[in-house]
């Protein structure tokens, strides 16, 4: 049985442990729910975007001969996929989950993959598993907005603008409550809507659906080529926006379970540790109390001893006489 000493030790650092997991528990708590609200906002906003481009789509009969993001490329050759993790571990799965999701889709493609790493820990995995590896970007921002993602929509539309990938996805991580994240793949370039039927698809592969035309009556000034030059990488910004957003409350929601489950774990543990070392201190207590008994009895033996030994040396010396 280990050292009460040692048991001791150990459930003083358990419980240190703890502090520091409810104290995270707390931080991502308070994060969780503005997290949460800017994301179900960005959904909706890329939602009201897309239905703002099957309109215009219906009022000018194609768009997508007006502007060169919404031009699908009749031979895809080399994909670029923009992986967005976490800079911070302690979120459970979180990371594990879209980067194993991200590298099971490019074996899916079966063409050459440029990636472009959001976060610390992706840059980490791709660069470990010696994936081409084309931007990266660390040291995230608390909360994320138009400004703090305009170089990585740079860097993703120039890849698609300039021929070096005729597609563009991004692997992240979509939110769906508090306990339940889902890692997901939706292309992001070229701008179309999926035409492809689900029979082959694998499921965490998220579909671009046509939402359904309003026909609005559009008047274009100065003309919808104009128009659309103007409102389409505004519309890729906010749909990137609503994929960033997603992912950072997926974060918060999974760094504040995996906390919570570690302070339980936590506290489990400490209390284990302390039944044992009450049971090493009984027994320690147990062995001292049958060394004392152990002790009295053999001096008790030994008086007796020492009496009888007199009493027959007396009786020697009485017969003798």
């Amino acid at each position: 049985m280990p050292n009460p000493r040692e048991i001791k030790r150990r459930i003083r650092s358990v419980k240190n442990i703890r502090q520091i997991t409810m104290a995270l528990e707390a931080v991502s708590a308070s994060k969780v729910r503005r997290a949460t609200a800017q994301a179900l906002s960005a959904r909706a906003y890329a939602n009201t975007a897309m239905q703002v481009l099957t309109d215009i789509a219906s009022s000018s009969g194609s768009v997508a001969a007006l502007h060169p993001l919404l031009t699908r490329r009749e031979q895809v050759g080399t994909v670029t996929i923009c992986l967005i993790t976490s800079d911070r571990g302690l979120s459970g799965a979180y990371n594990t989950n879209v980067i194993r999701v991200a590298r099971q889709f490019a074996q899916h493609l079966g063409r050459p993959v440029r990636w472009v790493a959001v976060g610390r820990k992706g840059r980490d995995a791709l660069v470990r598993l010696r994936e081409n590896v084309e931007a990266e970007f660390i040291g995230l921002p608390a909360w994320w907005t138009i400004e703090a993602l305009r170089p990585i929509r740079q860097v993703l539309v120039e890849d698609f603008l300039k021929g070096y990938a005729d597609e563009v996805y991004v692997a992240y991580t979509e939110f769906i409550n508090t306990l339940a994240q889902k890692p997901m793949v939706q292309r992001l370039l070229p701008l179309a809507f999926d035409e492809q039927s689900a029979l082959n698809r694998p499921d965490y592969l998220k579909m671009m659906e046509k939402p359904e035309s309003r026909i609005a009556d559009y008047i274009f000034e100065p003309s919808a080529a104009a128009i659309l030059e103007e409102i389409v990488p505004k519309f890729v910004e906010n749909i990137l926006l609503e994929l960033v957003l997603e992912s950072q409350a997926s974060e918060h929601s999974a760094r504040m379970v995996a906390m919570r489950n570690a302070s339980d774990n936590a506290k489990a543990l400490a209390d284990d540790l302390t039944l044992s070392y009450n049971k090493a201190r009984q027994a320690a207590i147990t062995a001292e109390i049958l060394d004392i008994v152990g002790g009295v009895e053999a001096l008790r033996a030994q008086v007796a001893a020492d009496a009888a030994a007199a009493d027959a040396r007396e009786a020697i010396k009485t017969h003798t006489h």
